[in-house]
């Protein structure tokens, strides 16, 4: 039986759980934030439910039921991912991966959308800023182990930011919970026919483990990028300083090249860069309304999105930074490779 639970009941419950975990206090449970905050003091200590909890990532699930229809379910759950070299981070994740699956869909569908609650301890939900809905019916938490059943229209294209809308909300984004969606414009882009290869980065930040303090007032350890796949095949990568150095994007002189784009943040902006082009066409926020031309530097507030569109003329290794250099030296580069 599918159950939608109201975000006023999960807060009494998750109250509950925290408090039992942490012992005999007789302080009064007054707040989620208080008790996650409490259960871990420092980057070393796992929140005690999470202890020694790795859980395999499970694909997510898409099926188009109609041609204006689909059917996605995603799950919560926590996974340990690598940040940096040999540094994992026991994240709270859609479907194991953090960032979460890319999610695609045409301009009007709906969305029939089911989340899955594998974290044992806490609830998590999904708050999409691709559609129009109430966030009191259609964002409600999902509580441990059960599962909730939520549609919406996605009416309006663009590249959207995801992610866990359950207080606090930052917790849930910083410790992994995000992603993007795609909303294809139905009519196109006015470049499609230019296009000759097409990538998906999304930025996002790393801070101490769920220290919800650093998460408010302290700098990220590490700022990354991920690439998703846009189609079978294509590279899946998670938000970690290494992978697209390692292995670069790849792309042939005199290609025009898409990225679609998002910095996730949850805090930080990106002044999105390609090292030795410039950006012939801009969409900002994905939507083809918001045209613009030659752009050298694309700001993404957090959650902002872009279709950025270059052209590379000669080979060599092109990086893809965001301009502050606090933030790419931290780790958010990447690599396209430019091939004869």
């Amino acid at each position: 039986m599918r159950k939608l639970l109201g975000v006023g009941m999960s807060v009494v419950l998750i109250a509950g759980v925290l408090a039992g975990c942490a012992g005999n206090s007789s302080e009064k449970v007054t707040s989620i934030e208080h008790h996650v905050n409490a259960a871990v003091k420092t980057e070393q200590d796992v929140f005690g439910p999470h202890e020694g909890l790795n859980q395999k990532p499970i694909p997510v699930k898409f099926e188009r039921i109609g041609e204006h229809e689909v059917n996605i379910e995603m799950t919560a759950q926590i996974t340990d991912i690598e940040i940096a070299k040999d540094k994992f981070y026991k994240a709270w994740t859609f479907n194991g991966e953090a960032p979460g699956p890319l999610l695609v869909v045409n301009e009007g569908d709906l969305i029939h959308f089911t989340m899955d609650n594998m974290d044992p301890a806490i609830p998590h939900s999904i708050d999409i800023h691709a559609v129009h809905t109430s966030p009191s019916k259609n964002f409600a938490d999902v509580m441990p182990n059960e599962h909730g059943t939520f549609t919406y229209p996605a009416n309006n294209p663009g590249v959207f930011m995801y992610h866990c809308g359950t207080d606090p909300v930052l917790s849930h984004i910083a410790n992994g919970m995000h992603g993007v969606m795609i909303v294809k414009p139905k009519d196109g882009y006015p470049t499609d026919d230019q296009v000759d290869r097409e990538y998906v980065l999304i930025q996002n930040e790393w801070y101490k483990y769920n220290d919800f303090n650093d998460f408010l007032d302290g700098n990220p350890s590490e700022v990354v990028f991920s690439t998703k796949a846009l189609k079978e095949g294509d590279r899946n990568t998670n938000g970690d300083t290494f992978s697209l150095k390692d292995e670069p994007l790849i792309a042939k002189v005199g290609e025009k090249v898409r990225i679609y784009v998002n910095n996730v943040g949850p805090n930080q902006v990106s002044s999105f860069h390609v090292v030795g082009t410039i950006m012939d066409d801009v969409y900002l926020d994905g939507n083809p309304a918001n045209h613009l031309k030659g752009m050298q530097t694309v700001l993404l507030p957090a959650s902002g999105g872009a279709v950025v569109e270059f052209t590379v003329t000669e080979e060599g290794d092109y990086p893809i930074v965001t301009h502050q250099f606090n933030h790419a030296s931290k780790g958010a580069v990447a690599k396209l490779r430019v091939e004869k």
